[in-house]
């Protein structure tokens, strides 16, 4: 499995389709999410994500926001369960930092995932709120976990 990082002008046809295919995948079809996925913030994303055989398999995307933070947002793995989000976090990560340095990284996590990114080295930045109808509280990375960043 292979960690690709590209800004949106790097990306090939191909795996913009894959991306897009496996964003509809995850939030319209397995989470019934209905919101504009095209929102506009692609064009100026950094787009990370595991690929296998041409098919993606967790992604997520990372963009400037306001006060010099950096987002991240649309983290999803095809599979779960078998630590291809802990292994997309884990690797991009570094990368992101290495990018905008020195830069809070924030997210908008669903509920459900708050201890995945406490495992992360997040911690919980704000009350729940809904989010396209789903509990989500904002997050703010404090520490990247470097003893495992590399498995």
């Amino acid at each position: 499995m292979e960690l690709k990082i590209k800004w949106f002008h790097e990306l090939t046809n191909r795996e913009l389709y894959e991306i897009v295919r496996a964003r509809t995948e995850i939030f319209l079809l397995e989470q019934k999410i209905i919101c504009q996925d095209f929102d506009g913030v692609d064009y100026d994303s950094l787009h990370c994500f595991l690929e296998k055989n041409g098919k993606i398999m967790a992604y997520l995307r990372a963009y400037s926001v306001e006060n010099g933070k950096v987002k991240i947002g649309r983290v999803l793995s095809i599979t779960h369960g078998i630590g291809l989000g802990t292994k997309l976090m884990k690797e991009a990560l570094p990368e992101i930092q290495k990018r905008w340095q020195k830069a809070a990284i924030i997210l908008h996590a669903q509920k459900h995932a708050q201890g995945f990114y406490e495992r992360l080295g997040f911690s919980i930045s704000s009350p729940v709120f809904l989010e396209e109808g789903i509990p989500h509280v904002s997050m703010t990375l404090t520490a990247i976990q470097k003893d495992e960043q590399h498995e």
